[in-house]
């Protein structure tokens, strides 16, 4: 999972994901040629940092964002989360400034954040978990599998995919902004009615690690159900194992698709993980097998 690792790697909070453009933009310039259909790469100052690649006629779009959670330091050693990290004593934060590169602890004190760094970090820095990968026979463990899990999966989808979009988006674990105009593109070129939300979930009293990928009934957002209806019954056709979810809370690059003017169909799709938004986040090996195997057949059949 060399693939997975190098995402991780990659500093890029919300506001800060031009890092993960230029890394896809690398990867897939070398990767293309020995995909199945090469695709066409859409990206430039009106796209901002997102990313889209187009094989063949698409029907069906893919999002994943590639931004992560963190923190940004303010005055006096404080900092502000950048969406919503776990933030306990004593987790290891990385990052650079104009001085030079930052590794410090988080220091939680009486409902503020802090940093131990031992000068002052120039005001605006972003820092982030400390990578830490960890691989084993049954479990990947690491800082950011959400969402770069989702960016893997988007990535080797890619590898066979025939006819579809993939969209790279931004900004999604700090109030989204990068959909809508994604969105308007697909419309205007495409027309494109349905969109998969390459994403991880959590997991909860009802979805298990190593039982399969979670299709999401709903979260905050509450896909068709015509087209969740077609949708599952491809998915039990597939013989990939998968589970059901229900939440009432949470929410995605699927709340921005639901909220705009065009009519696109959408659901999220991914892995569950534990210790969610933590420098811990786990998920089973098996769950993101079925995860790849599902977004290709979805891909295929939809």
């Amino acid at each position: 999972m060399e693939l997975l690792e190098n995402l991780i790697n990659i500093h890029a909070p919300s506001g800060e994901e031009f890092r993960m453009k230029e890394f896809l933009l690398d990867y897939i310039s070398t990767q293309k040629y020995c995909w199945k259909v090469m695709p066409e790469v859409v990206y430039g100052s009106e796209f901002q940092d997102v990313v889209i690649l187009v094989f063949g006629k698409p029907r069906t779009a893919i999002f994943a964002h590639v931004d992560t959670i963190g923190f940004t330091v303010r005055y006096a050693n404080q900092l502000v989360p950048i969406g919503g990290p776990e933030a306990e004593f004593g987790f290891e934060l990385t990052g650079e400034d104009s001085i030079g590169p930052i590794e410090c602890k988080l220091l939680p004190q009486e409902g503020r954040l802090f940093h131990d760094f031992p000068r002052d970090i120039d005001r605006g820095t972003s820092l982030v978990f400390k990578s830490n990968f960890r691989l084993t026979e049954e479990y990947v463990q690491t800082p950011y599998l959400d969402n770069r899990l989702g960016v893997y999966n988007a990535l080797k989808v890619a590898e066979q995919l025939e006819d579809g979009v993939i969209a790279f988006t931004t900004n999604e674990e700090h109030g989204g902004g990068s959909v809508p105009f994604v969105l308007r593109y697909l419309e205007g070129r495409f027309q494109i009615r349905n969109a998969l939300v390459s994403d991880i979930t959590l997991v909860t009293e009802g979805v298990q690690p190593g039982k399969g990928v979670v299709i999401s009934l709903r979260d905050r957002n509450i896909p068709r159900k015509i087209f969740l209806d077609k949708l599952l019954q491809l998915v039990a056709e597939s013989g990939i194992p998968y589970q059901l979810e229900v939440e009432g809370g949470g929410s995605s690059d699927g709340r921005e698709i639901q909220m705009s003017p065009f009519p696109i169909n959408w659901c999220f799709i991914g892995a569950p993980e534990d210790y969610v938004h933590s420098p811990d986040e786990r998920v089973h090996l098996k769950d993101v097998d079925a995860m790849i195997g599902m977004y290709s057949f979805l891909m295929k059949n939809l």
